[in-house]
């Protein structure tokens, strides 16, 4: 019973923060943390979970997807739809492979990781919001037709959410606001570029951590991957109209509130 009442904590958590710019990655690990669970054991579980959040995207949007699908080589803006989204995922696929390892041995270390990631939170709620004042008048405001140069600038925004408690969705949306992309246009392509990134994350992962994936555990990764997946599936269908009427702001002072809460914590002796 605990293990599936894990299962369900962390799949809302997930689910949740995906696609909130507040990090899931963080989230997930400082829920783990006051669970007192062993990361090494639901290491392949939280995989699981975000491949259910990334699936919520392709059941929202799932129209347009197969639109581009049967389009790609007939319909030039279909194409071109894809070779976006594809130019913007390059930059983080090739990064993430190359520092994955340093990542996961470094900045995910049990010891460094919760100050890592109370720093991230801060400092990222701190560039929220500045760059929400000053970022400049939109000049896209469509995501189906961003140039490929802007395409793959978001790319490199992205990057920067290999480090944790730096957000997916946070660095891409913000990103592409100072680059001159309407703040929804943005959120938009950030969902449709969530698809091929953490599909393709998950998949890495995965093979990587297949060996943890036994009969055992296969129920409580199921409950988790639904609740994430059934979370994930209303958050990607109020998010872009959330942001438009309240924009990032919100989210800025959530990040720091939360940093500073878990530095409080640290120095009672949460660890």
């Amino acid at each position: 019973m605990g293990d599936f009442l894990n299962a369900v904590w962390l799949g809302i958590v997930e689910g949740l923060t995906e696609f909130l710019p507040v990090s899931s990655t963080a989230h997930l690990l400082v829920t783990e943390n006051f669970l007192g669970l062993n990361k090494d054991q639901w290491e392949a579980f939280t995989v699981v979970i975000q491949f259910g959040a990334v699936l919520s995207v392709v059941a929202v949007y799932w129209r347009k997807i197969w639109d581009v699908i049967t389009g790609m080589f007939t319909d030039p803006k279909a194409r071109h739809f894809a070779l976006a989204v594809i130019v913007a995922f390059l930059p983080s696929a090739v990064l993430g492979v190359a520092v994955i390892n340093f990542i996961n041995s470094f900045l995910l270390d049990p010891v460094r990781a919760l100050p890592v990631i109370a720093t991230t939170w801060i400092l990222g709620g701190i560039v929220i919001l500045i760059f929400e004042r000053i970022a400049p008048a939109p000049r896209h405001t469509d995501p189906d037709t961003l140039p490929l140069w802007k395409a793959f600038q978001i790319g490199l925004c992205q990057c920067l959410s290999l480090i944790p408690g730096v957000s997916r969705s946070g660095a891409t949306i913000l990103g592409g606001e100072m680059l001159g992309v309407e703040r929804k246009a943005a959120a938009a392509f950030t969902f449709y570029l969530a698809v091929p990134t953490m599909l393709g994350a998950s998949v890495f992962e995965l093979y990587k951590k297949h060996d943890a994936l036994t009969s055992a555990n296969m129920t409580t990764i199921a409950v988790g991957f639904v609740v994430s997946f059934l979370v994930a599936y209303v958050v990607v269908k109020t998010f872009i109209a959330f942001i438009g009427r309240y924009g990032l702001k919100p989210f800025g002072w959530y990040r720091v509130a939360a940093g500073l809460a878990l530095i409080a914590l640290m120095l009672t002796g949460y660890r």
